[in-house]
């Protein structure tokens, strides 16, 4: 069984017991999070596609925790000019574990 849901605007195929990194939300550590919007879902029998969601279906998912990616470095440089700048970047990220597709 899998669904595909729309989770702040970025699309995840997710399946049961299993744990991903999603743009940071806005929930504490251990809580428990509803996803509603799910575009597609999918089992042993059939595959429904919403229009635009699927009626019914929810995904449950447990918080896990809240973490940053990896340092994105941005290198700027003009030449002949002495210009350069160089800036980091750490995309904030929380991780979740699916816990019941409904």
């Amino acid at each position: 069984m899998f669904a595909v849901v729309d989770i702040a605007g970025q699309q995840f195929k997710v399946t049961e017991n299993t744990k991903y990194y999603v743009p940071h939300l806005k929930a504490e550590p251990n809580s428990e999070i509803v996803f509603d919007n799910v575009l597609l879902f999918g089992d042993d029998k059939a595959t429904k596609v919403g229009s635009p969601t699927v009626k019914g279906v929810k995904v449950h998912a447990k918080i896990l925790e809240h973490t940053k990616d990896d340092k994105v470095i941005v290198f700027k440089k003009k030449i002949r000019i002495s210009y350069k700048r160089l800036r980091g970047h750490r995309q904030q990220l929380t991780r979740i574990e699916v816990t019941k597709i409904a």
